[in-house]
């Protein structure tokens, strides 16, 4: 009877590495709907904590011509500060609609392609942004992640 404990304790690291969970298209639409109830919110602890400590964010726009022209990249560190700049000084609503999510063949990973609209009130004045939005989501211990967002600013429909 001494040996099956000894059997069982030596199996369960082969059950504890069972197959890695996949995304899915609803977790990561799921995901994508908690970081944009974060913002919405003011919520900078909640929003970047759904980022990898890596993470970078791209700000660009597109010409008329359609050419891109870079605005700059920050760090989470840099982002965070900047939008509780932005949280302290205004009042915010974004919607946000994901054209589409594209799952890596191994599951890990995905490149979700999406669109928003901010209705944006500082000092009394109120300005609509607009933007394509490009972000990757990965699996980590910790669950779904972001390694960051390219927003590129376009002109409102």
């Amino acid at each position: 009877m001494r040996r099956l404990p000894i059997l069982i304790l030596c199996a369960l690291p082969v059950f504890a590495h069972a197959a890695p969970a996949r995304l899915t298209q609803a977790g990561v639409r799921a995901f994508a709907a908690r970081q944009e109830r974060a913002w919405n919110a003011s919520d900078a602890a909640g929003f970047f904590g759904l980022f990898t400590p890596d993470a970078r964010f791209t700000d660009q726009a597109r010409a008329k011509d359609g050419r891109v022209v870079p605005y700059g990249t920050s760090t989470l560190a840099q982002a965070r500060a900047q939008a509780t700049s932005f949280f302290a000084r205004s009042r915010h609503h974004e919607t946000s609609t994901i054209r589409s999510v594209r799952i890596a063949p191994d599951g890990r990973s995905a490149v979700v392609l999406g669109d928003e609209v901010a209705e944006i009130a500082t000092a009394g004045r109120t300005r609509r942004s607009c933007a394509e939005t490009e972000q990757t989501i990965v699996l980590t211990p910790a669950g779904l992640r972001s390694k960051g967002q390219t927003d590129t600013q376009v002109a409102c429909r």
